[in-house]
């Protein structure tokens, strides 16, 4: 579940991870011009890139509120456990429409522990760590989830590997190019997950891959208006739209939430983010 920050007072934009999935899969559309090449395998990248996190589809329809801030716990908060478990649930999930999207995901899920394999910048929090961080109290459980993902990609790239259609698939450069940019739309959409409108300042991009062979530093920035530049512009055309779907919750007094928060979100009426993107040079 993705919670959006708020100023004080102000009610939060909760989308579910399907959604920011959703999210993912739109910018995934979008991507490719004549500098950076589109999604390939596209109908297995496109696959996973809008199911990467569904290992978190039961977490969301059972949500634990966060006492303090009087909301759902989102990314990166709730029992540890359970986030292991989503961990490991996303690629299980993915795997069974085909091993190339559960390759991805396991390496999606090792990636978050492992500064997404040094390839991504991005933090969720300012100061935070580009890394999942391991708790002490459970590393050895963490260790184990993280050594089943390295496990399953080592079974599925052999798999692949050894039948025709898809031996191509799994060339160490290709791969790596399909994981950079599962990393950059994932990154992408979680700046407008996560950021309200007054938080978004600049971010840059490090390795997003134009070839197997190239990658392109990008830097957006916020123009007003609901409008974001793009520098270097990934995407086909010279605009592109896309919806943020959630609800919105005034976070709940002590004491006040209810029974079933799951069953509360859900009765909560939808709503929809519209973010448009533009070259800096048509801003």
């Amino acid at each position: 579940m993705m919670i959006q920050n708020a100023p004080p007072g102000e009610p939060r934009f909760i989308s579910l991870m399907t959604e920011h999935n959703d999210l993912c899969g739109q910018f995934a559309r979008a991507f490719g011009n004549d500098r950076f090449q589109r999604i390939e395998p596209y109908e297995e990248m496109l696959y996973v890139v809008s199911h990467h996190d569904r290992g978190w589809d039961e977490r969301d329809a059972n949500p634990i509120l966060d006492p303090d801030a009087g909301v759902p716990f989102g990314i990166g908060g709730g029992p540890t456990l359970d986030g292991l478990a989503t961990s490991r649930k996303s690629p299980d999930f993915n795997e069974r429409r085909h091993a190339y999207a559960g390759l991805l995901s396991s390496m999606h899920s090792w990636g978050l522990y492992n500064a997404r394999y040094g390839f991504s910048a991005f933090r969720t929090r300012k100061g935070g760590s580009t890394s999942i961080p391991i708790k002490p109290d459970f590393e050895n459980e963490t260790r184990a989830m993280l050594d089943h993902e390295l496990a399953r990609q080592q079974r599925l790239k052999a798999a692949l590997a050894a039948d025709p259609a898809t031996s191509g698939w799994v060339d160490e450069k290709h791969l790596i190019q399909n994981y950079k940019q599962l990393q950059f739309f994932d990154t992408l959409a979680l700046y407008f997950n996560l950021r309200h409108e007054d938080e978004r300042g600049e971010e840059v991009y490090v390795h997003v891959p134009m070839t197997a062979e190239t990658d392109a530093t990008i830097t957006l920035r916020p123009a007003g208006g609901g409008t974001y530049t793009l520098e270097p512009f990934p995407f086909a055309g010279d605009r592109v739209e896309v919806f943020n779907h959630g609800r919105y919750l005034k976070p709940f007094a002590k004491g006040e939430a209810p029974d079933d928060l799951g069953a509360a979100l859900r009765a909560l009426p939808p709503a929809m983010q519209v973010y448009t993107f533009v070259p800096a040079s048509a801003a």
